[in-house]
């Protein structure tokens, strides 16, 4: 998997791409929904910066986790899970919680990929940045 630096303009693309292909394919819809909101850029990418981010998170889920893609809800958690640890800006967070729910819900339909997609991130960066959450890590690596 391409490695970015911590929330990075290109990490945050990452998890805005992997909301694009949760369910398995990127619709025109999608892509009117990215230029409208003008997502690349609101993430300090160019339109091209952005594509290259895609089609390297493309690349890398070929190689690092093949699937069918005709059932997309099978992209592991974990990785999920992974990419998301690139983003801890609280701040940055929430924005890509927004953005992806735009980009997701842009045909009116909420597949399960998606569902899944966003709800781990959802819940990763709730435990991650929550006081709560913060206490629990402290007390396991005391």
């Amino acid at each position: 998997m391409r490695s970015y630096p911590v929330n990075s303009p290109e990490a945050a693309a990452r998890i805005v791409a992997l909301a694009l292909i949760a369910d398995g394919h990127v619709s025109l819809i999608e892509i009117d929904t990215l230029q409208r909101h003008d997502i690349a850029q609101r993430l300090g990418l160019s339109a091209e910066a952005f594509r290259d981010v895609l089609h390297g998170l493309c690349e890398d889920l070929q190689v690092q986790a093949p699937m069918a893609w005709t059932d997309p809800s099978r992209i592991d958690p974990r990785l999920i899970g992974d990419l998301i640890d690139d983003i801890d800006d609280p701040g940055l967070c929430a924005e890509l919680i927004q953005l992806c729910r735009t980009v997701i819900e842009a045909d009116h339909h909420v597949a399960d990929g998606e569902a899944l997609m966003l709800s781990t991130a959802f819940v990763h960066w709730h435990r991650r940045l929550s006081p709560q959450g913060a206490s629990h890590r402290t007390a396991r690596a005391a």
